[in-house]
C-alpha cells in the first residue's frame, strides 16, 4: 500500500509521515530529501540552479540512498554519491534553493523513476508535493496537508531550533515559505496541487496526534493491516 501525503513546505508532512508509518508498520520515503540532495550537490559543485541539463545529469548519475535503523521507518541518514548530507540539506541555504532545482523536468523525471522503484518494494508512506498526482497516482490513500502560512513558519522555526540547523528568524522563514509556495505552485512540471481524490486536511489548530489518527483511520479503511 502507498499512502501519499502532499502539501506545501512546513505543513508538517515529514513529522506526520514518520508517525503514520510507525503506527502502521510501514516504511517512509522522504522524496523532499532527494530534491534537497540535488540542490546541495549542484551548489557544492558550482552548477547553476537554472542549468536544467546539468541538474538532470546529476539526478540521473548521482545515486541517492538512505540508511535506516531497525524498527524506525524514517531514514537515519541521506547520501548522494556516497556523501552523507543529512544535516547539510536542512539549512536555510537549501530551503531557498530546492524549489529552483526541483522545477526542472529533467530532475523530476530522473527522481520519480527511483521513487517508484523504491515504493514498489513494500508498504510506504511517501510525502512530497506531487506524490498523489504524478509519482503514485494509484496510491490507495491520498492526503493534501496544509496549514496557515504563519502556523507553518512557526513550526519550521521550532523544528530548526530543535535540530540546530536552518534559520530561526520567523520573518525570514515566513518569507521563504511564501516564496516557495509561489514557485512550487507556478512551475510547469508537476505543480503543487491537491489530487482530485485526495482528502484535504488543514492542520491549523489541530494537534499532530489528531492528524495522524485521521490518516491512520483512512489507511485502515483502505485495507491496511494495522
Amino acid at each position: 500500500m502507498i499512502i501519499a501525503i502532499d502539501g506545501p513546505s512546513g505543513a508538517g508532512k515529514s513529522t506526520v509521515s514518520k508517525s503514520v508509518a510507525k503506527a502502521l508498520g510501514f516504511n517512509c520515503l522522504d522524496t523532499g530529501a532527494m530534491y534537497r540532495s540535488i540542490a546541495w550537490y549542484a551548489l557544492e559543485h558550482g552548477v547553476s540552479l537554472e542549468d536544467s541539463a546539468a541538474l538532470g545529469e546529476i539526478a540521473r548519475e548521482r545515486a541517492i540512498s538512505f540508511s535506516h535503523e531497525p524498527g524506525n521507518p524514517a531514514p537515519k541518514q541521506v547520501f548522494i554519491d556516497g556523501v552523507d548530507v543529512t544535516g547539510d540539506i536542512r539549512t536555510s541555504r537549501i530551503d531557498r534553493s530546492v524549489s529552483s532545482a526541483s522545477k526542472h523536468p529533467e530532475v523530476r523525471e530522473a527522481l520519480v523513476e527511483q521513487q517508484r522503484r523504491i515504493g514498489s518494494q513494500g508498504d510506504y508512506v511517501v510525502e512530497g508535493r506531487d506524490i498523489g498526482t504524478v509519482v503514485f497516482p494509484q496510491a490507495e490513500v491520498k492526503v493534501f496537508l496544509t496549514a496557515s502560512n504563519e502556523e507553518r513558519a512557526r513550526r519550521r522555526v521550532a523544528q530548526n531550533e530543535t535540530r540546530g540547523v536552518g534559520s530561526v528568524d520567523f520573518d525570514e522563514v515566513l518569507a521563504d515559505i511564501v516564496r516557495r509556495d509561489e514557485l512550487d505552485s507556478a512551475r510547469e512540471t508537476s505543480p503543487l496541487v491537491a489530487a482530485a481524490d485526495a482528502k484535504c486536511i488543514d492542520s491549523t489548530g489541530f494537534t499532530i496526534d489528531e492528524i495522524i489518527e485521521q490518516i491512520c483511520a483512512m489507511a485502515r479503511a483502505a485495507g491496511a493491516n494495522a
